[in-house]
């Protein structure tokens, strides 16, 4: 079986992420694995801490003791938290049709805890922003970009609000990570059945490496069973590309995290970034 793996943080975009997880699940007949990590940047500042020099010399016993019981208490609360978040993603994902569903809470940091569990998933689930999706709306949450860098896995990051998913939309460049993607859409159980539309978006009109290309990806579809919308587009990537999500009513994006760049090493593509900074719909990235 294979096995998703869905990061939360109990944030609304969270919310949104447990109902697409479901609908993967389903379609996969995988199962999921919920981990939420309790950052430990707050343990660490009072493991680090005098704190009697915090509260001058000669500081009584009990006022040191009420300080150490109060780290205690905050790390009750969270372990509180993280049982609730993690419940009530299960019981989501358990209503929409997931079968197998397991919890995970681990202390410390995200990126790293992805690091040995990334290694048996096939999938990772993520919400476009995090627990401060209130504020600088207009930027990717402070995980996101670090972990569809790090990660060698598919990485399916969620929109604010949940629409069943119908039409797909490849965003095909003939990068590596563009083929790896045109490979699993057109093979995977996932999408058959769906409306698959393959775009390509060249610098001008008279590109025959751009329309040959999108002669090729469509061929490939053909031969798994689709029968594809194709068009090669003129002009900026993120710009026709969001146009045609708008106007097709396309309910998930197809990219890969990287076109041609050699800076690929340093940041995810700018495109991408910019497509998921600005994307209302869930996009799947393939690095």
């Amino acid at each position: 079986m294979k096995t998703i793996l869905l990061c939360t943080d109990g944030s609304i975009f969270a919310q949104s992420s447990y109902r697409y997880g479901a609908w993967f699940a389903q379609r996969l007949g995988a199962s999921v694995e919920v981990l939420y990590v309790t950052d430990a940047r707050g343990k660490a500042t009072a493991e680090a801490s005098n704190l009697s020099g915090s509260i001058g010399l000669g500081a009584s016993e009990s006022l040191l003791k009420k300080l150490v019981e109060v780290e205690h208490e905050r790390a009750r609360l969270n372990h509180e938290r993280a049982k609730l978040i993690l419940q009530e993603a299960e019981q989501v994902l358990m209503e929409h049709g997931a079968a197998s569903v397991r919890l995970l809470h681990k202390t410390g940091f995200l990126v790293d805890a992805l690091e040995t569990l990334e290694t048996h998933a096939d999938l990772m689930v993520l919400g476009k922003r995090g627990e401060t999706a209130e504020f600088a709306s207009g930027h990717l949450g402070a995980n996101l970009e670090r972990i569809v860098r790090a990660s060698h896995k598919p990485c399916l990051v969620t929109s604010r609000q949940y629409q069943p998913i119908e039409r797909v939309l490849v965003a095909y460049d003939g990068s590596d990570s563009g083929q790896k993607m045109l490979a699993f859409a057109t093979q995977s159980p996932l999408f058959q059945g769906l409306d698959l539309h393959l775009m390509t978006v060249a610098k001008n009109a008279d590109d025959t490496t751009a329309s040959t290309r999108l002669d090729q990806a469509r061929y490939q579809a053909q031969q798994g069973g689709f029968e594809p919308t194709c068009v090669l587009k003129e002009g900026n990537p993120e710009t026709e590309i969001a146009q045609y999500c708008d106007t097709h009513t396309i309910s998930l994006l197809l990219m890969g995290a990287y076109g041609h760049s050699r800076i690929r090493h340093l940041v995810i593509g700018s495109t991408t970034a910019q497509v998921l900074r600005s994307s209302h719909i869930p996009v799947l990235v393939f690095r």
